[in-house]
């Protein structure tokens, strides 16, 4: 498995986000990390993506 060149701590940044949500992300996806400075495997990173893409969308579509 490849590795992102994104740690936990970049992945919020660009929308705004608490580093705080991308930890309970990898909590609820059973990622392990050890602190905001960590890179996700490529594939975490992407699963870590998508949920907060979902999220918005789910926002954007309920109101």
């Amino acid at each position: 498995m490849g590795f992102a060149d994104l740690s936990i701590a970049e992945i919020p940044a660009a929308d705004n986000l608490p580093v705080e949500q991308v930890f309970t992300l990898c909590a609820r996806l059973e990622i392990a990390y050890k602190n905001q400075n960590t890179c996700l495997a490529l594939e975490d990173a992407k699963a870590v993506i998508l949920a907060i893409l979902s999220a918005r969308s789910n926002l954007d579509t309920t109101g």
